[in-house]
C-alpha cells in the first residue's frame, strides 16, 4: 500500500530542503521518506513557485 502525505507535511519537508541546513539525504531518512521523493516534491514546487506572483492570482490579492 502506497502511503500519502498531506500537502503541509510536503510543504514543510520541502522548505527544511531549501533552508540548506541539512542534505537531503539527512531529512529523508528523518522523516522515513525516499530522497528521490523528496527531490520530485521539490521540483514540482520550484517549478510552481511563479505562479503564486501572476497577476489575477485572487489568493494573493487578498
Amino acid at each position: 500500500m502506497r502511503k500519502s502525505y498531506t500537502p503541509e507535511f510536503k510543504t514543510q519537508v520541502v522548505l527544511e530542503v531549501l533552508k540548506e541546513e541539512k542534505t537531503m539525504n539527512v531529512i529523508a531518512s528523518a522523516h522515513g521518506i525516499h530522497v528521490n521523493q523528496i527531490r520530485q516534491w521539490r521540483n514540482a514546487f520550484l517549478e510552481q513557485m511563479p505562479k503564486v506572483f501572476e497577476k489575477g492570482n485572487k489568493k494573493v490579492e487578498k
